[in-house]
């Protein structure tokens, strides 16, 4: 088996057995593109964050959380391959693990990064085929979702302080996709006061299922705030993971009832 080079979204090269016989993802989408993949017997450990595919959140062990890993787990797993995310994971976790294994991360903004990413795991996989199907399903259905009339929306993430998603991030790509503008110009998740919020006066509000559960009640509560807001639960899932979800992001985008 040969080594070749591969870098990762993030600039950095790295060699290893290819392809990976022993894979741990430490991100819950990147863990269900592996799935999607084809690679149940290839990966080893995931978070415990990580609750799709379902089979695997019951079977496969966990190496901690996404922010917190247990290094003991890491090593007794003896991984060929680390695979991670900048944004989802702790950079100096990333650091201690980069010291003893070879690490790939992601660094998503965008639909493109996104196919990028895919491309690139696929790749690294053997498994480019299934990879450019993956690709070429999600590239022809967001080329599908309907266009509707220009509104701003503030996209909320947390209670208590609130947060929201601002531009930057891939929740703003998937907002833009839709002909929002996020009412959030500075920052990537900035924190926010009840007048602040008020202060914004978005036409909509998206109360997104994670990492925040938000629930109906909390809508009674923005209202409160923002009472000219039409308020909206969302799935967070489909904003956010940047997987092979994807594929099925632009159908729900398009059965959202908001305007």
């Amino acid at each position: 088996m040969s080594q070749p080079v591969f870098c990762d979204q993030m600039g950095y090269s790295l060699s290893f057995v290819h392809p990976p016989k022993r894979i741990i993802s430490l991100v819950p989408s990147q863990t269900e593109l592996l799935a999607e993949l084809g690679l149940s017997t290839e990966v080893v450990g995931i978070t415990k964050f990580c609750i799709h595919p379902r089979s695997w959140f019951t079977t496969k062990p966990k190496i901690g959380g996404t922010k917190q890993f247990d290094f003991n787990a890491i090593k007794n797993l003896n991984p060929d391959l680390i695979i991670g995310n900048k944004e989802e994971n702790y950079k100096e976790g990333i650091e201690d693990l980069r010291k003893n294994y070879s690490v790939w991360m992601s660094d998503i903004q965008n639909l493109d990064d996104a196919t990028q990413m895919i491309h690139s795991l696929a790749a690294i996989a053997d498994k480019s085929s299934a990879g450019e199907n993956i690709i070429s399903i999600i590239q022809e259905r967001f080329v599908r979702i309907k266009v509707r009339p220009p509104q701003t929306v503030l996209y909320l993430i947390w209670r208590k302080p609130w947060m929201a998603a601002g531009t930057g991030t891939f929740i703003n790509d998937m907002l833009c996709r839709l002909n929002l503008r996020n009412v959030i110009s500075a920052g990537r998740y900035p924190e926010l006061s009840d007048e602040q919020i008020s202060s914004l006066k978005p036409d909509l509000i998206f109360l997104s299922s994670e990492p925040y559960p938000f629930k109906a009640d909390h809508k009674t509560e923005l209202r409160q705030i923002s009472p000219e807001s039409n308020i909206t639960l969302v799935d967070g899932e489909m904003f956010s993971w940047y997987g092979s979800r994807l594929m099925h992001a632009p159908a729900y985008f398009n059965s959202l009832q908001f305007t």
